[in-house]
């Protein structure tokens, strides 16, 4: 019963050693099978101080959606917006269908904020906090790496507020970030 027993360790060893051992690394995904971005506005903050960040997912080739968040560093500038969060989502058109979520798109948003507006009357910055709802139009580009570069322009209506709400809001600048 020995020998047997110590013949069978022998040669499982042997056979845990005879593997070869794998060495592959695992392949990385292209830059075009990833789904996440990260991405910074980078007009408002060299401007004026004023931090947008934006994380969006990729849920096809076509479609994404994600949400911006601005807060305004600086209390002394003229920009309306001291808080915002911007929830959208994004349809992608183009031309070849082999990539996903890069190109023209068109993006529906809605746009919770708070800020501050001149009074007229009397020059003295009155706040308030409005909803909006909107539309932008844009184009991303995407190098091989994963590098993001974003133009994008759009108008928002307010919905509610009060005296000293805007009517309308403005939603752009150019972004810069990386795709993971």
């Amino acid at each position: 019963m020995k020998k047997l027993l110590l013949i069978f360790c022998l040669t499982s060893s042997l056979i845990g050693f005879c593997q070869e051992p794998t060495t592959e690394k695992p392949k990385e995904k292209s830059v075009f099978e990833r789904k996440h971005e990260l991405k910074i506005g980078g007009i408002k903050l060299l401007a004026g101080l004023i931090f947008e960040g934006t994380y969006e997912y990729i849920h096809s080739k076509n479609f994404t959606y994600g949400s911006s968040i601005l807060v305004n560093l600086s209390k002394n500038n003229d920009y309306p917006e001291n808080f915002s969060i911007t929830p959208f989502a994004r349809f992608y058109f183009q031309e070849t269908k082999e990539y996903g979520a890069y190109g023209f798109f068109v993006e529906g948003f809605g746009k919770y904020l708070t800020g501050k507006n001149s009074n007229y009357y009397n020059s003295v910055q009155e706040k308030f906090t409005t909803g909006v709802l909107g539309l932008s139009l844009g184009k991303k580009w995407v190098n091989s790496s994963g590098f993001v570069f974003e133009l994008l322009v759009g108008f928002g209506r307010t919905i509610g507020g009060g005296t000293f709400t805007p009517d309308a809001v403005f939603r752009g600048d150019l972004n810069i970030g990386y795709r993971f």
